[in-house]
Order: C-alpha cells, then sequence, then structure tokens
C-alpha cells in the first residue's frame, strides 16, 4: 500500500491524488499508475477544475484514473492479481478490473461511498466474486502520509 501512496504523488491533481499497484499472487508488483490526463497531450491547455459547468471545462472528461493506468500499463496477465488504491476505485474502473480478473481490491479511504458510482462499483465487485477490503495505517509516520494525502490538496 505504501507503493501506491507514494505513486499516487505523481498525480498533478491538486484535490485529489490517487495510486495503484497491481501485484501478482507472490506480492511482486506488476504494474502501478496515479491519476492524471490522458498521456501525451499538452496538459497546459486542460482544466484541473471541478465546477458545475460544462464537461469540457472540468477535469473529470479529461483524466484517466490511477487504476485504470496501472492496467493500461500492465504487460502481464493480472488474473488472479490484487489492486492496491489510495481511493476505493469508482464504478468504471471496476468494471476494467473485473473484465481483467484482479481478484482483490485493497484500498486506503472510501470517501466517496456516498456518491452514486460507489455502489454500482461494490456491485461489480460482488457479481465478479472480487474482494474488498480497507487497510488501516497503523505506523505513525505512514498515517502521517496518509493524512496528508487524503486531507490537504497540493
Amino acid at each position: 500500500m505504501l507503493q501506491a501512496m507514494l505513486a499516487s504523488f505523481r498525480s498533478k491533481d491538486p484535490t485529489t491524488q490517487v495510486g495503484c499497484v497491481l501485484v501478482d499472487q507472490n506480492h511482486h508488483q506488476i504494474s502501478m499508475g496515479y491519476n492524471g490526463f490522458v498521456a501525451g497531450i499538452d496538459e497546459s491547455k486542460l482544466p484541473w477544475g471541478k465546477d458545475d459547468g460544462p464537461l469540457v471545462d472540468q477535469k473529470y472528461g479529461y483524466v484517466v484514473h490511477a487504476e485504470s493506468n496501472a492496467i493500461l500499463h500492465s504487460t502481464k496477465s493480472l488474473e488472479g492479481a490484487s489492486a492496491y488504491v489510495t481511493l476505493f476505485p469508482c464504478h468504471e474502473c471496476a468494471k476494467m478490473i473485473a473484465s481483467k480478473k484482479i481478484k482483490e481490491v485493497v484500498y486506503l479511504s472510501d470517501k466517496h461511498a456516498d456518491r452514486d458510482y460507489s455502489p454500482v462499483a461494490k456491485k461489480i465487485f460482488e457479481l465478479s466474486g472480487i474482494t474488498t477490503r480497507s487497510v488501516e495505517i497503523k505506523n505513525e509516520l505512514v498515517d502521517k502520509l496518509h493524512h496528508y494525502l487524503m486531507e490537504f490538496p497540493r
């Protein structure tokens, strides 16, 4: 999970940095990802805002989530793998996770549990036989890092 937390630092999102690490059955890292704009485009021309205006003026139309990036960058089969993510996946990422036959999702925060997409993601995981579990941070230094990642925008 610490590797997922460190991956999240690569995100330029000013409000929510998310990291994901995919590991095989032996807990060897397969791939990692973080939330960011589509690779190869001029980021200076895209908004990081999340206002109620049109989608074209918000980050949501352009950001690739950490889980999706980790899946896209994997060169190995992900069947039976585990995903360590700093934020519980949305329903779109849940579809990709299930389609790749990842068996487990371990997460730090579910701060969007009250959003409409969270129950959909949970149902996708349930129907796909994917287990989910949250991780509680017990190390003081890692706890400070987690607090920083989840509470303070960069």
